[in-house]
């Protein structure tokens, strides 16, 4: 897989990644939207959703952009993530990574979006 272009879109709003105690119940705004991601471990209940769902008073950063790799992708091929996040990692572009069944998505912060596409087409991926 290293070295081939891939895909990529961008998921329209803006995003928060947002922190709550391991055992809070999950919350009826993070269910509420088209796309969300939650996590709990034992540290921490992690929800990822678009910013205007999240109420003030829960601990979150704003200001992240979704990129969507154009999947699916088969569980046996090796490197797509990796593919992606090398040219980012290179241009010094802090990420939040989600894996679903069939794809992968990256997050990248709003002010540092520009950079992220012109390092990912650089690098031969394809914005859709």
């Amino acid at each position: 897989m290293a070295g081939d272009a891939l895909r990529f879109s961008r998921i329209p709003g803006e995003f928060a990644v947002c922190r709550l105690p391991s055992d809070a119940p999950i919350p009826a705004w993070a269910l509420d939207e088209p796309v969300f991601s939650i996590t709990r471990t034992a540290e921490e209940l992690s929800i990822l959703c678009p910013a205007a769902s999240v109420p003030r008073e829960v601990k979150s950063e704003c200001g992240w952009t979704c990129l969507k790799l154009e999947g699916p992708f088969p569980f046996t091929l090796t490197g797509v993530l990796a593919s992606f996040l090398s040219p980012l990692a290179t241009a010094r572009i802090s990420i939040i990574a989600i894996s679903t069944f069939d794809t992968d998505y990256v997050l990248v912060k709003e002010e540092a979006l520009g950079t992220a596409l012109r390092a990912l087409q650089n690098a031969g991926h394809h914005l859709a």
